[in-house]
């Protein structure tokens, strides 16, 4: 899995990658990007969740070392701020704590399966990669 990712690394970057507030900013975008495009043209589900899991396979080839922990824990945060900012800005619901509410139950149910794998393959590289540095120590 390490080679398999210092593989993809050396092709994408020249120099050592991105620092963790890169990681962020960069999986934040591209969540932010797929998700107001998606909920202009119909609700929140498969781009998105599509975008979610893009973030975190991004997060790892782009990321510096010591970045996966970052990787790992950002994307569900991310698409929680996005959300939150697009349903009250495009969406119309100004704030008001109910609407925005259920407009966030309704986005978390059509991306949850997406944030349940991802979270699961970016928990278990991340692992993978620390077990991996002890064990070039």
């Amino acid at each position: 899995m390490t080679a398999l990712i210092d593989n993809a690394r050396s092709k994408a970057l020249k120099g050592p990658g991105l620092k963790p507030a890169g990681v962020i900013v960069l999986q934040f975008l591209l969540i932010f990007f797929f998700e107001a495009i998606e909920y202009s043209i119909t609700k929140v589900g498969l781009f998105t969740g599509l975008a979610i899991l893009l973030s975190w396979i991004g997060g790892t080839i782009l990321g510096r070392k010591g970045t996966s922990y970052v990787n790992a824990i950002n994307p569900p945060i991310a698409f929680l701020i996005a959300t939150l900012f697009i349903y009250s800005t495009i969406g119309g619901a100004g704030i008001k704590v109910t609407k925005i509410g259920l407009d966030l139950v309704n986005a978390l149910a059509g991306v949850s399966p997406y944030l349940i794998i991802g979270a699961v393959i970016a928990w278990a590289a991340h692992f993978i990669i620390v077990k991996n540095e002890k064990a070039e120590r």
